[in-house]
């Protein structure tokens, strides 16, 4: 045979079921980023256990007739070596990840001393022939396929194709591909480990202004990635091209030496940030902690209500777009209850009200040391702030959305996991009722979500919308997917998925314009990823 065969005919765990010097593929459902060298396209194993071939000698590739090939750069075809006589009878893919997360070195260009550039190809045309004469290792030998694209590529552009041959010992093969075939997108690494000299960046939040620029706010981890207390501030990045490029970094929240104590003992972090759009303004709401000796805020804020008994909550703002913003402002004495350990926004974004309430989710560790999710909010824009009644107890980071006028939904991460809790208010927080979707319509591995309501009038679609985002999934932080609700969040029928692998799972969505939603998330390929997808790619 000469043709790549789907795996949709391999049963799971059944590779046994294929002769020794079997060819497989498998294409990751992961996001092409357009601001790096390397991107991986396909992973390629050839296993020649037999000791019988002895070459590979090309490898034919084909992209799909839509797929706009004008904003490839370049794919090359690497050989990656071999596998672990330790990892004998482990059906893997590659030896190591040739892109490091972690790594500023290496997150936007392959580490080349893990594998060996074979072929490479600039401007390619829809048909791709890679030409090599790489002799075969006894046993499982590792090749894969790298994309770059042009930086200036459509962030809503698509790359769907199919390796439809590879040559040993001049004889085309018979390829099998594992897992479906993936539609993959296009995205901006808008923060990589390293940048900045930060060794992280986490906890995103992102809005689009009333001038139509996306600002993305995040945490700026200088010397590791974990929580509060540490070396902290807030970052921010500003978009007006709808996040195809991203203007340098602002530090728009840093504590620095405050009191004379170092700054991993000030730092600030968790953002949430809205617009006010009767005024215009920006609002960014983060926890600051001091004096608490750099273990984990979580335990080590303390009942009380100055900055060396527990957390402060914090306020800047910006009056011109995003472009600079005012000094601290500490809300703490208008909001917390002195009883409590720790006040603290839930993290993403806040929202605007139809009659001009600016609210934003909050979650607080009461005085029985168990934490609980609600909203603060504020009738004078910005002025003055309240918090009411808590929504559900043992709940965490949320997410709030107006769903009717003046009726709040509240989408809460549940430590019982399993699910997302949901509750709606009618009186800004005073009384909760449990919605009919609680505990069973989203799925959740206990992680931080993003929710947002759009009426009908501000989207393509002329339906009333609320659209999610988290991992969805039960167990690790895989699986990023936009799901959509025509019907007030009780079913999701439209879903799609942008990141099958692993990373720290928070996001954020904002719509940049009537048909299009922005999401900046913690992805597998970058710590804070942004991409952009039509309504009509997700409602079919």
């Amino acid at each position: 045979m000469k043709k790549l065969l789907s795996t949709a005919c391999i049963l799971a765990g059944t590779f046994s079921l294929f002769a020794n010097d079997s060819i497989f593929v498998k294409e990751p459902n992961v996001p092409i980023l357009t601001d790096r060298t390397d991107n991986v396209l396909y992973n390629i194993r050839i296993d020649n256990s037999s000791k019988k071939q002895e070459a590979l000698t090309a490898i034919q590739l084909e992209f799909d007739k839509n797929v706009p090939v004008k904003d490839i750069r370049s794919v090359k075809l690497f050989y990656a070596g071999t596998e672990a006589p330790s990892r004998k009878g482990q059906f893997r893919f590659a030896p190591l990840n040739y892109l490091a997360r972690e790594n500023g070195k290496f997150n936007r260009v392959a580490n080349r001393s893990y594998s060996i550039l074979r072929d490479s190809i600039a401007s390619p045309s829809r048909k791709v022939t890679f030409k090599t004469d790489q002799k075969l290792f006894p046993g499982i030998n590792y090749f894969w396929v790298s994309i770059e694209m042009k930086p200036e590529a459509d962030l809503n552009d698509k790359i769907t194709s199919e390796i439809t041959g590879v040559t040993i010992d001049k004889q085309k093969e018979t390829v099998f591909r594992k897992g479906e075939k993936p539609v993959r997108r296009l995205g901006y690494g808008v923060r990589h480990a390293g940048d900045d000299e930060a060794a992280a960046y986490r906890i995103p939040g992102m809005v689009t202004t009333n001038e139509g620029t996306l600002l993305a706010v995040y945490d700026i981890r200088y010397n590791n990635g974990v929580d509060l207390q540490e070396h902290v501030d807030i970052g921010l990045s500003r978009s007006t091209d709808k996040g195809q490029t991203w203007e340098p970094m602002r530090a728009i929240m840093d504590m620095g030496e405050y009191n004379g104590l170092p700054q991993a003992q000030n730092g600030v972090g968790d953002p949430a940030i809205l617009v006010d759009k009767t005024t215009g303004t920006i609002w960014v709401v983060a926890a600051w902690t001091h004096g608490e000796g750099n273990e984990r805020s979580w335990w080590n804020s303390l009942q009380g209500m100055t900055p060396e008994e527990t957390a402060q909550l914090l306020l800047v703002k910006s009056e011109n777009d995003g472009k600079t913003w005012s000094a601290p402002i500490n809300i703490t004495s208008q909001v917390k209850d002195p009883s409590w350990y720790f006040l603290l926004q839930g993290p993403g974004m806040g929202i605007s009200m139809q009659d001009g309430t600016l609210v934003f989710p909050i979650q607080y560790i009461d005085s029985t040391r168990v934490p609980n999710a609600g909203i603060m909010y504020s009738k004078d824009h910005g002025a003055n702030w309240k918090i009411h009644s808590l929504a559900r107890t043992n709940t965490t980071e949320a997410q709030v959305a107006e769903v009717e006028p003046g009726v709040l939904m509240l989408n809460m991460r549940d430590n019982r996991g399993g699910s997302r809790a949901v509750a709606t208010t009618r009186d800004l927080g005073l009384t909760w009722e449990e919605h009919a979707s609680s505990r069973s319509a989203l799925q959740e591995p206990v992680c931080m979500a993003s929710l947002i309501s759009v009426p009908a009038k501000e989207n393509a679609t002329g339906k009333d919308l609320l659209i999610f985002s988290n991992p969805d999934t039960t167990k690790d932080r895989t699986r990023i997917t936009i799901k959509i609700s025509e019907d007030g969040g009780n079913t999701w029928p439209y879903s799609l998925l942008l990141d099958e692998e692993l990373g720290w799972g928070y996001s954020c969505l904002s719509m940049i314009d009537p048909e299009t939603i922005g999401v900046i998330y913690e992805s597998s390929q970058a710590h804070m990823l942004f991409q952009s997808v039509k309504l009509k790619d997700i409602i079919k």
